[in-house]
């Protein structure tokens, strides 16, 4: 079985698609018609950066979630051990999961010093794992070894902790439940990602499976205290008739029949529930899928439409041993690219078996949040602008359009430059320019449609952007 954990930690940790399935940005959005649920879109829109964190039993070995179980041929796995055997080793695991320095107040602290204003957080994954307590199963963190610690309702305190720190709270939920006898039936064998046996000469049993699915999600809305957003991954657990050609440009099988959980009904009564609930049913673009969410990825052109890029912080989205982790000034960078372009960056990380953030992400998170302290005027509660950036410089502006920011990133080892140019965006005669990591004006003059700011050489040697506030009205 070693063998069998080395060969899946070298494999699939390379593939940073595993939690959720790449898609790219589409046209194809409807603003929600309900006033409350619009209302909740506005306020998420202000956040701009949040967190989602993924954990599991997959902790335990330090490998990929979830997909190690899936029978699909991108999947890597020792060929000495079958199919059924590993899948059973995997299923176990929730045998040994006893995260005892599990410690969400410590989590929320870290996500709020960074400048985080908003948490999805992983309820079950596709592996069907739950980590809340749930009546449906008894595939949970509360009724495995972890049952008698006082935070055994591991998403209860979650969300709690983060509460408390002012975060908008997002409940990640799996659509496909691969331990779910009405999802992969032991009747059959496990193909693939979706459902193994036909609906349509099985309608009880997928019957079961929308009973099972509604009644998690109502728990999870009627027990966990206010939830903001609903963040429902598995996109191929759909109705036939909303398969597309981008879905089927994704490779995955398409099974001949629908895959419909009743969504409407969900929903209905989530949001009776928790009233404003955004709904985000990734992939499956209409009047569920709130916000878009391009993955591991930042669309090339600015978008109007809401939208997050959910990007990990590391090369996977739970914990595996030896992350590679992306620098401080890369995730900033990557912060301002997105406000610039309209969307909100939810940045991803993983949790040890142990129930620790990794000393590596406390520090990444603890060196953004020197970044955001400062400079979160250009970033929270702003809306993009039709000239969104000229080079290095990106440019946002307030609410209320009275504030023009510009936000120029420095490469990591440059020095710190001694003036910015940028053409576009022309302050108007007489406006003050502040540098926002001082809060002092500084000199800046126009020529010939080029705007250029004066540096003070008072300043660190080093910083991942300089953020500038403009006033538009004199």
């Amino acid at each position: 079985m070693k063998t069998v954990l080395f060969i899946l930690v070298f494999s699939l940790s390379l593939f940073t698609v595993s939690a959720q399935h790449t898609h790219f940005q589409s046209s194809q959005y409807e603003y929600p018609e309900i006033p409350e649920v619009r209302e909740k879109l506005e306020q998420w829109r202000d956040q701009k950066f949040g967190i989602i964190i993924h954990w599991g039993i997959y902790a335990v070995p330090g490998i990929i979630e979830s997909w190690s179980i899936c029978s699909e041929d991108w999947i890597g796995r020792d060929s000495t051990t079958t199919y059924e055997k590993y899948k059973r080793w995997y299923f176990d695991l929730a045998k040994e999961f006893n995260p005892v320095k599990f410690d969400p107040d410590q989590w929320a602290g870290a996500a709020s010093d960074a400048g985080m204003k908003y948490l999805v957080f992983t309820t079950k994954h596709h592996d069907g794992f739950c980590m809340f307590d749930t009546r449906e199963t008894d595939y949970s963190i509360a009724k495995g070894p972890f049952q008698n610690h006082p935070k055994a309702d591991v998403a209860n305190y979650v969300f709690d902790a983060f509460r408390k720190k002012g975060l908008m709270i997002g409940a990640y939920f799996s659509k496909p439940d691969w331990h779910s006898q009405y999802y992969w039936w032991d009747k059959y064998a496990t193909a693939d990602r979706n459902n193994n046996y036909d609906i349509r000469k099985n309608p009880w049993r997928w019957d079961q499976f929308k009973k099972y699915t509604f009644n998690q999600v109502d728990e999870l809305m009627r027990n966990y205290g206010s939830i903001d957003i609903l963040w429902l991954d598995g996109g191929w657990v759909r109705p036939l008739s909303t398969v597309t050609d981008e879905v089927r440009s994704w490779g995955a099988r398409i099974p001949e029949w629908d895959q419909d959980i009743d969504l409407p009904r969900i929903v209905a009564n989530a949001r009776t529930l928790q009233p404003g609930l955004l709904v985000v049913d990734r992939t499956v673009h209409g009047k569920y899928e709130n916000y878009q969410t391009p993955e591991q990825r930042i669309p090339e052109t600015q978008l109007d439409d809401p939208w997050e890029s959910c990007i990990t912080l590391g090369h996977a989205w739970g914990w595996v041993p030896n992350q590679q982790y992306k620098s401080t000034t890369q995730i900033i960078h990557s912060l301002v690219e997105v406000v610039a372009k309209g969307g909100s960056l939810l940045l991803g990380v993983g949790p040890t078996a142990e129930g620790e953030f990794p000393a590596e992400v406390n520090q990444y998170l603890k060196e953004i949040g020197q970044w955001t302290s400062r400079n979160g005027k250009a970033i929270y509660q702003t809306r993009n602008t039709k000239h969104y950036h000229d080079g290095s410089t990106w440019f946002t502006q307030s609410k209320d359009a009275k504030k023009l920011y510009a936000i120029h990133c420095i490469n990591e080892g440059e020095r710190l430059p001694t003036q910015i140019e940028w053409s576009g965006n022309e302050p108007a005669k007489g406006s003050k320019v502040i540098l926002l990591h001082t809060g002092k004006e500084v000199k800046w003059n126009t020529k010939a449609g080029k705007t250029t700011l004066f540096i003070p050489k008072s300043l660190p040697g080093s910083l991942p952007a300089l953020a500038f506030e403009i006033s538009k009205e004199l």
